[in-house]
C-alpha cells in the first residue's frame, strides 16, 4: 500500500508579497493531500544569511525548480524532512543556496512539510513536534524606521512591545492591537498633521526622533497595561547595520543628525535600555561585530540581547555567539537559513545555550499563518510577526487556532530563565 504521503506531483509559480514583489511559490501534492507555501523576503538582510535568488531572481528560480527540483521531488516520502532539505543542498552545491536561492529552498522545504502534516491529519505544529505546547508570547513592531520606512522616520527600525504575563493567546495578541491603536491617538495629538502613514510591516513612521517615539510607544504601553491588567514590555530593534558605514567606520544617524563612533554608538543603545527601562534590544552593533554584541549584552544583563544579522539562523553561527557571550537571544527567520531541518538545528542549538528563539517574519511577507506553527513547533518564546495587516494578523489569529487545539496542554511562554 503506497504511504499517504508520498509525493505524486509538485508545481511552482510566482506569486507576490506583501510589498508587491515576486516571489516564488511551491505546491506538492501526496498521495493524500496538498502542501503550498511562499517565500517572504526581507529588506533589511544581512550579509551572511542565505541567497534569496539566483541572479536571475524569482524567474530563475522558478526555471531551476521546473528543470530539476520537481522530478528530484517525485516519489520520496514527505515526512522525511531531512532527506528531502538534503536533497536541496546537494542539487544547489553552495553553503548559501547561491545557484538555486534560498527561497526556493524554503518555499519547497515548508512545502513539503505542510504536504506530509496534511497527508498524516496534523497541524503543522504537531508535525514539527508532537509534545509542543507553547505559545509564544508576540513581540509587536508598533513604530518603526529605518529601511522599513520613508524619510524623516526615527533611524532605528523598530520599536516593539510584548505582553510579559499574558494568560491567554486572545490577551496576548490583542495588547499588542491596542497599544497600535493608542500610539495612533498620541501620535494624532503630537503629530497633528500627521497622516498615519505605516511601513512595510504596518507599524506607524512618523516624521519623529528616537527619544519622542519611545516616549510615545511607552506611553501607549502605559494605557494597555492599566485597560487589560497586563504588564507591558518595549523594546528595540536598532538594525545597526544599516546605520554603519563601513568606510568611515562610524554609525551614520541621518534623522538625528549624527554620527558616532562604534564605542559612542555602544554607550547610546546602553543608555537608551536603561533610559526607557527596554526588556528586548535587537541587533545592536553592525553584523560582524561579535565583540561589541558582547560589550551589550555584558553592561544591560538581563534585558534580551538578540543576534539576527550577526547569526542569521544559522547553527554554527548562534553556537560561537552564546558561548562568547555575545547574545541570550536569537532571531530565528527560516528563509535565511534555506530549510526547515535547518532551522529546527538553529533552534536546537539556541536552547542548548539558554539562548530564547524569536521566530521572526520578514518585512515582506506572505499572507498565511506558517510561521506560527514552526513558532509553536520549534518552541520559540517570542514571535515577532507584526501587529496589524493582513499579512501580519495571518500569524496572530493561527497562534489563536493552535492554543484551541493545544487545549488543556496549552502554555504561555515566559520571558524569564533561558
Amino acid at each position: 500500500m503506497s504511504s499517504p504521503s508520498k509525493i505524486i506531483d509538485a508545481c511552482a509559480r510566482i506569486v507576490l508579497d506583501s510589498r508587491g514583489d515576486e516571489t516564488i511559490e511551491v505546491e506538492v501534492r501526496t498521495t493524500k493531500a496538498l502542501g503550498r507555501a511562499a517565500a517572504p523576503a526581507g529588506k533589511s538582510r544581512g550579509i551572511k544569511e542565505a541567497v534569496p535568488y539566483p541572479s536571475g531572481g524569482a524567474k530563475e528560480s522558478l526555471e531551476i525548480f521546473k528543470r530539476t527540483i520537481k522530478q528530484r521531488l517525485i516519489g520520496l516520502d514527505a515526512s522525511e524532512q531531512e532527506s528531502i532539505d538534503l536533497m536541496l543542498k546537494e542539487v544547489d552545491g553552495t553553503e548559501r543556496f547561491e545557484k538555486i536561492g534560498g527561497n526556493l529552498a524554503y518555499a519547497v522545504s515548508l512545502a513539503t512539510a505542510l504536504a506530509a502534516s496534511a497527508s498524516l491529519g496534523k497541524p503543522l505544529h504537531e508535525f514539527l513536534n508532537p509534545n509542543a505546547s507553547i505559545i509564544p508570547l508576540p513581540l509587536g513592531n508598533v513604530l518603526g524606521g529605518g529601511k522599513h520606512a520613508g524619510k524623516g522616520a526615527p533611524d532605528i527600525q523598530e520599536m516593539l512591545t510584548v505582553p510579559l504575563n499574558p494568560k491567554t493567546p486572545f490577551d496576548a495578541i490583542m495588547a499588542n492591537a491596542l497599544v497600535h491603536k493608542e500610539l495612533g491617538k498620541i501620535l494624532q495629538k503630537k503629530l497633528p498633521n500627521f497622516p498615519l502613514g505605516r511601513g512595510d510591516e504596518g507599524a506607524y513612521a512618523p516624521n519623529m526622533h528616537i527619544y519622542d517615539a519611545l516616549e510615545s510607544v511607552i506611553e501607549a504601553a502605559e494605557r494597555v497595561s492599566e485597560m487589560m491588567g497586563i504588564k507591558l514590555g518595549v523594546g528595540i530593534d536598532v538594525a545597526a547595520s544599516s546605520l554603519w558605514d563601513e568606510k568611515r567606520k562610524c554609525y551614520v544617524y541621518e534623522n538625528e543628525g549624527k554620527h558616532m563612533t562604534r564605542d559612542e554608538h555602544i554607550g547610546y543603545i546602553i543608555s537608551l535600555v536603561r533610559e526607557f527601562n527596554l526588556v528586548y534590544v535587537e541587533d545592536p552593533v553592525e553584523e560582524c561585530d561579535f565583540e561589541g554584541f558582547k560589550e551589550v549584552l555584558k553592561s544591560v544583563p538581563s534585558v534580551l540581547v538578540c543576534a539576527d544579522d550577526l547569526v542569521v539562523t544559522n547553527a554554527t553561527l548562534i553556537k560561537k555567539a552564546g558561548e562568547i557571550g555575545a547574545a541570550n537571544a536569537v532571531i530565528i527567520k527560516p528563509n535565511q537559513v534555506g530549510t526547515l531541518t535547518d532551522t529546527r538545528n538553529a533552534c536546537k542549538v539556541a536552547h542548548e545555550l539558554c539562548m530564547t528563539p524569536v521566530a521572526s517574519h520578514r518585512s515582506g511577507e506572505t499572507p498565511e499563518g506558517h510561521l506560527a506553527h514552526i513558532a509553536v513547533g520549534f518552541e520559540c518564546k517570542l514571535i515577532k510577526s507584526g501587529v496589524v495587516g493582513g499579512e501580519r494578523v495571518a500569524k496572530a489569529n493561527e497562534l489563536l487556532r493552535i492554543g484551541e487545539n493545544l487545549g488543556s496542554k496549552l502554555r504561555m511562554a515566559t520571558l524569564g530563565g533561558g
